[in-house]
């Protein structure tokens, strides 16, 4: 059967003529280009049509037959009315982010993310002693519709939200809890040396632990002298 192009087109325009230049891509690459999901990689078709890889998803998304057409470009353009491609589409959507999880913990899967971690693709973290170390895209839960991504910082292994709106949106489960920690784990260079740098809050240049320190020690010292005294801590 012949690929059928998706519908989604992107316009140039070409200042140097008045003519518009119009070109369609296929719905992965769609998908992967659109705005906001720059934290996908395109999932290879080989491992979408392959039915082992997609175990158990036909029980959790809705049209499932008819998303999966739609992702790999065999759903013919008028057999759904357009109320039932939207639903299509949102299946499509939600098929792909459960594929994806599943992908990115491939071997190929891992190189297509070590690429964009490399790139910066994911953010940088925004805690000032990591010096700007790229962040991992993680689920806090692999249970879909919970939890919105966090980016992972492997230098002070803490988590963060991502600083768009859009990226805050995408669900956690398309990327999983052991994406990152096995991406490490396949390629150990890189996770960089642990930062020993901390903040340590200070007021007048005295560190706010050492004042708790010395407020404490002047309280016991008051309470010595009154007993010595012989006065009531009351009074």
């Amino acid at each position: 059967m012949c690929r059928t192009r998706v519908r989604k087109c992107i316009v140039n325009e070409l200042s140097s003529t008045d003519s518009d230049s119009e070109y369609c891509k296929y719905w992965v690459e769609w998908f992967t280009y659109a705005e906001g999901n720059e934290y996908f990689c395109d999932v290879d078709e080989e491992y979408i049509l392959d039915r082992f890889n997609l175990t158990n998803l036909s029980n959790d998304v809705p049209n499932y037959l008819q998303a999966l057409e739609m992702i790999t470009d065999r759903l013919p353009e008028k057999a759904l009315s357009n109320e039932e491609r939207e639903q299509v589409e949102r299946s499509a959507r939600y098929l792909y982010g459960l594929i994806h999880a599943r992908y990115i913990i491939t071997t190929q899967g891992l190189k297509k993310m070590l690429d964009k971690f490399k790139r910066g693709d994911f953010g940088r973290c925004p805690r000032v002693y990591c010096h700007q170390n790229p962040l991992l895209p993680v689920g806090i839960t692999d249970v879909p519709s919970q939890k919105g991504v966090k980016l992972y910082c492997c230098r002070c292994e803490d988590i963060y939200n991502p600083k768009s709106r859009r990226h805050n949106m995408i669900d956690g489960a398309f990327f999983g809890t052991s994406f990152p920690h096995m991406l490490l784990q396949v390629y150990p260079a890189l996770k960089p040396a642990p930062s020993e740098q901390r903040y340590v809050p200070r007021i007048f240049g005295f560190k706010l632990n050492a004042i708790a320190e010395l407020h404490r020690w002047q309280d016991e010292q008051r309470e010595e002298q009154k007993k010595r005294l012989g006065i009531s801590s009351t009074t």
